[in-house]
């Protein structure tokens, strides 16, 4: 069951990008349903300059509201920490 934080807040991606360090596990994504060859599937989304992610509480980025799901950035560093807080 995932996990909700006590706090997190929304950023545009583009500004998360901003950092020089910045990397996507777009693996990670929400899924979203397409119809595919008449199908319905569940792909990941793909992030686009106008997204927004999660800042989480102990400063990880997910692409949603819980702490522990769908992870994009987790490299947390004091230049990512200093990144964020002056941001």
């Amino acid at each position: 069951m995932a996990t909700m934080g006590k706090y997190c807040k929304a950023y545009p991606i583009k500004r998360l990008r901003e950092f020089s360090q910045w990397t996507e596990r777009s693996e990670n994504t929400r899924k979203e349903k397409q119809e595919i060859d008449g199908t319905e599937v569940e792909v990941n989304r793909q992030l686009t300059e106008n997204d927004f992610l999660y800042l989480q509480e102990n400063y990880v980025v997910t692409d949603g509201i819980f702490l522990d799901e769908h992870i994009i950035f987790d490299r947390v560093t004091p230049e990512w920490k200093t990144f964020v807080t002056q941001s």
